[in-house]
């Protein structure tokens, strides 16, 4: 019989080669646990911290008595969502990938996915809104958008409202296929999820319920991409008709131009890591029995958007210090601030 030694025990030996190599699978393996969990933790707590700051510059802004803008209403309903969908998938993720795998009731696993779901599919509806919107707003006024122009503010509200109304209506099925780890539930096909248990449905109702959630994500990436275009394509325009005037003059220094310049950057990142989430979302449905890496992957794809936005949101801001002379100047200017 060979004896293999241990690196960190010297004076032990394990007596055949399917121990010794047991042995290092489970070292590799509890080390790759700790980098993931730790990769989750970074991700989760700088996520959060950059939604929150976004919040309380909004809560900052009421306070100082500044307007409200319609494209800031739809920012505040995507950086909630954003914080619902890090959490409710970053939190329970750290913790199982650090060793504790059951620490769910059946209701909590339904739940958080459900509440996850949720607001993950708030934030393609927001970003999806805030693009369309600065599509139509920087629109010429002799396009076929003229008319848009007037009414798309009026609409911004009910349609925010109404996309929540929708996904918290559509992911009530993914109720029905969680399951927690602590249930007694006696279903023979489970996906194991790290902390909970997906239930393999038949293959009819799965499709059923493929279609009826991404079809509202197909509709927004593809509105996405549309106003992108047409946003790149009237400043592409713009830029041209700017070459024969002051460049003081420049779309460069307008408002309108950073804010369109961000929200481009938003919607670019933000289908990236979308396609990169569905490709991994898929390979985990088709496969059987998905490797753990493989799932651990795509959940970290899928909390990349909710983690970076709020700092790509945070570029087109100006500081605090400015919004406070900006503050002073209107309150000493009663007139200014009236036109604003």
């Amino acid at each position: 019989i060979d004896y293999f030694p241990l690196e960190d025990h010297p004076g032990l030996l394990f007596p055949c080669r399917t121990l010794w190599l047991g042995y290092q699978g489970t070292r590799r393996m509890a080390a790759s646990d700790v980098a993931i969990g730790i990769i989750f933790l970074s991700q989760t707590v700088v996520g959060a911290l950059g939604n929150s700051c976004v919040l309380l510059h909004y809560l900052v802004h009421y306070l100082m008595g500044f307007k409200v803008r319609h494209p800031d209403v739809m920012i505040q309903h995507l950086v909630v969502a954003n914080l619902l969908a890090l959490l409710c998938r970053g939190v329970p993720q750290t913790v199982a990938a650090f060793g504790v795998k059951v620490f769910l009731s059946d209701i909590g696993c339904k739940l958080l996915f459900y509440i996850h779901r949720v607001g993950r599919g708030v934030s393609i509806g927001s970003t999806c809104l805030l693009s369309v919107f600065q599509a139509i707003k920087i629109s010429p006024e002799d396009s076929s958008c003229s008319e848009l122009k007037v009414k798309a503010p009026k609409y911004i509200g009910f349609s925010i409202y109404l996309s929540w109304i929708l996904y918290l209506l559509i992911n009530i099925i993914i109720i029905s296929s969680m399951t927690g780890k602590r249930s007694n539930n006696n279903a023979t096909s489970l996906r194991d999820l790290g902390y909970c248990f997906s239930v393999d449905s038949e293959i009819m109702l799965r499709s059923l319920y493929v279609a009826l959630v991404t079809f509202p994500d197909v509709v927004c990436v593809g509105l996405m991409l549309w106003a992108s275009s047409s946003m790149v394509l009237i400043l592409h325009r713009h830029k041209q008709r700017m070459q024969h005037v002051h460049k003081t003059s420049s779309l460069r220094s307008s408002p309108e131009s950073r804010a369109t310049k961000t929200i481009l950057l938003l919607v670019s990142t933000f289908v990236i890591f979308y396609t990169l989430s569905c490709l991994f979302q898929i390979c985990v449905t088709v496969i059987y029995n998905p490797h753990w890496l493989l799932v651990k992957m795509a959940a970290i794809v899928a909390g990349c958007f909710p983690a970076l936005c709020p700092f790509l949101l945070m570029s087109r801001d100006s500081s605090a210090s400015s919004h406070y002379l900006y503050w002073v100047r209107n309150r000493k200017n009663p007139d200014i601030r009236r036109n604003v």
